[in-house]
């Protein structure tokens, strides 16, 4: 009698892209329902960019969602335990390549694709994990914030902008190491900020009154004054100024939606401007749907030309 062996149990590629794709739909909801915005720069975005960068953003909303939300307000002790969770499940994707949370899945994706790696995922999670404790922020702190919860959301983005499609990952890990990475990462930290603060002070209302943060370091939202509302605008768009350039330089596939993002929070900064400073904390500062939409595309067809 001639004994069977077994074969090792191996994956089913189907069932494997199937559970990809599930996690790709999930992201893309979660991420076009918190963000109209995000989904029209994303439009100008080019396949397969396009899903990298909207699974990441999901993630960074999904986190978002634990310390702003009803749990993060009310129980900041349970959000944190929540918080840990999701940062230990997501560096464990990274390396495995497998989440059973949908939107931790996508960015697992994305981050083993393109270059991601714990040590932009970290610093991510550390200000997140602040925005639990900390009421007020110093200079130091307030720098140490911005870069966790968004500069390395721009290196992040970058990383997926300059990821050769269809290489190895030991190719992709070249080419972050290489100069081009090096000369716009720069440019992708000081986007990052502007988005961020241009969000600091247009959530000002909100932050200080239902979740008792103060972001900019010496400035009572309170008592706002216009020489501080313009001081922080001034550093803002010498951020925008300063990551035009890098803008200019990305890939065709990337370079039109992102500079039409740079150009919505470009007038985001424009209308801030104009806004005396006590209104400020009665009302969120806004760009009407039809006028981002015509800034969004004149900027995008700009850099086509370009």
């Amino acid at each position: 009698m001639v004994k069977k062996t077994r074969t090792a149990p191996h994956a089913d590629p189907y069932q494997q892209r199937t559970y990809d794709a599930v996690a790709q739909v999930a992201a893309a909801r979660m991420i076009n329902a918190y963000s109209s915005s995000f989904g029209m720069a994303a439009r100008l975005l080019q396949q397969p960019v396009r899903v990298h960068v909207r699974n990441i953003y999901a993630l960074v909303r999904l986190a978002d969602e634990v310390v702003d939300g009803p749990i993060g307000v009310g129980q900041p002790q349970r959000a944190g335990v929540l918080l840990d969770r999701l940062q230990a499940d997501t560096e464990d994707a990274i390396s495995t390549g497998y989440s059973a949370n949908l939107v931790v899945h996508a960015f697992a994706s994305t981050a083993r694709e393109c270059g991601i790696q714990p040590n932009l995922t970290s610093p991510f999670f550390r200000s997140m994990r602040t925005d639990l404790s900390v009421r007020e922020h110093d200079a130091d702190s307030f720098a140490s914030y911005v870069y966790g919860s968004a500069e390395v959301v721009g290196l992040m983005c970058l990383r997926v902008f300059l990821a050769p499609v269809g290489r190895e990952r030991s190719s992709v890990g070249e080419l972050l190491a290489g100069p081009a990475y090096e000369e716009l990462a720069a440019g992708a930290c000081r986007l990052g900020a502007a988005f961020q603060k241009v969000n600091f002070l247009r959530d000002l209302r909100d932050d200080y009154f239902l979740r008792g943060r103060c972001y900019f370091p010496g400035i009572d939202p309170a008592c706002l004054t216009e020489g501080d509302k313009q001081r922080i605008l001034d550093d803002i768009d010498t951020d925008l100024d300063q990551a035009a350039a890098a803008v200019a330089q990305l890939p065709n596939s990337s370079r039109r939606a992102v500079a039409a993002a740079h150009a919505v929070f470009a007038e985001l900064s424009h209308r801030l401007r104009v806004t005396p400073a006590e209104q400020l904390v009665r009302q969120r500062v806004r760009v009407p749907g039809p006028t981002k939409l015509r800034i969004a595309l004149a900027a995008g067809i700009r850099q086509g030309r370009a």
